[in-house]
């Protein structure tokens, strides 16, 4: 109920004035429709994670996205934590106004 959106991208060289917030805005728009039909379930809540010391988040903060804190730099694989010294700023974008009742219910 909850998905990842693990990259993000729009080139250097792109230069369109509000691409990257369009974007972000019609993906979430859409996305909880397209899970219900490929995997007949609703979604509640959208997370990001960047990488601070490479991008600012810019486009996540027009695009109305949440900072809600940071990660401490680690990995997981299988049971255990890997330090890879990565810190990255976590953002959410809630998709309805009931997200935290239906995801702890």
């Amino acid at each position: 109920m909850v998905v990842n959106n693990t990259r993000f991208l729009i080139l250097p060289w792109v230069n369109i004035k509000f691409l990257a917030s369009k974007i972000l805005a019609l993906n979430a728009k859409r996305i909880s429709n397209d899970w219900v039909q490929i995997y007949n379930h609703h979604i509640y809540l959208l997370e990001t994670f960047v990488e601070q010391n490479r991008f600012q988040g810019t486009c996540y903060k027009a695009a109305n996205w949440i900072r809600v804190g940071q990660t401490k730099g680690t990995s997981k694989r299988g049971h255990d934590h890997l330090f890879h010294g990565k810190i990255k700023d976590v953002y959410l974008y809630p998709l309805r106004k009931d997200f935290r009742k239906k995801l702890t219910g």
